[in-house]
């Protein structure tokens, strides 16, 4: 193997819990919510998968379903489809919706898996090249480079920069034209069979994680270096 291309949520990055999304935002904007209508409000934005990177919509709303299918195509679809889960949720102040959505892309909303930044060094350090393959509707560059890893990354393939979503080959084709090696000697790792197993298609090799919060995934990811030779 050459390279490692990786998937952002789930797979390097864990963004934080509903609850915490929640308290975040209405922290930022003053608005205050009785302890037991915050709980209560979180529990339902998680129910409606209104938090990208989260779960997803226990019940995908009839009207929501064409823009959800397509939604990582471009940062307009992305923010359409989220804050149109989100506002399902009856909130007290309707600018709380969209005050969401931007907490979701800030730095501080994500945590890299605890082994991320050692494996990303190591195929640094032997020369492997490193892709970033994701279904997003927004430039993750800043979250890496606020936790240190955006040095360990040559290329990124982002489904709304380019107009496709995993688990279409075009979008890693993208990430192995940058990386100037062919698809054969390349591995892809996510925690998506569905999306990121596309990448079979072009000839890489996958490897699947589980997609679990930070505190219970503490070293899936150092296997790629074994899978690397």
């Amino acid at each position: 193997m050459t390279a490692v291309l990786f998937d952002f949520s789930g797979t390097l990055f864990r963004v934080e819990s509903t609850e915490s999304w929640l308290r975040g935002v209405l922290d930022e904007t003053g608005v205050a919510l009785p302890e037991a209508e915050l709980t209560a409000a979180a529990r339902a934005l998680e129910a409606a998968g209104a938090l990208p990177g989260g779960a997803d919509p226990v019940i995908l709303p009839e009207e929501l379903a064409g823009v959800w299918a397509v939604r990582d195509q471009s940062a307009e679809l992305h923010r359409s489809a989220y804050t149109g889960l989100s506002r399902r949720v009856p909130l007290p102040d309707p600018g709380l919706y969209d005050a969401l959505y931007e907490r979701h892309m800030s730095p501080a909303a994500w945590s890299p898996y605890p082994d991320a930044a050692e494996v990303l060094r190591t195929l640094r350090e032997r020369g492997i090249g490193v892709g970033v393959v994701s279904n997003i509707g927004w430039d993750p560059r800043p979250v890496f480079r606020e936790h240190g890893l955006d040095s360990y990354v040559d290329a990124y393939a982002l489904s709304y920069e380019h107009g496709v979503q995993k688990p279409d080959p075009r979008l890693f084709s993208v990430a192995c034209e940058a990386l100037g090696v062919d698809p054969r000697q390349a591995l892809m790792v996510g925690d998506s069979v569905a999306a990121d197993g596309g990448a079979a298609a072009l000839g890489c090799r996958v490897h699947f994680v589980d997609h679990l919060p930070v505190s219970q995934r503490p070293d899936a990811l150092l296997p790629v270096l074994d899978l690397v030779g």
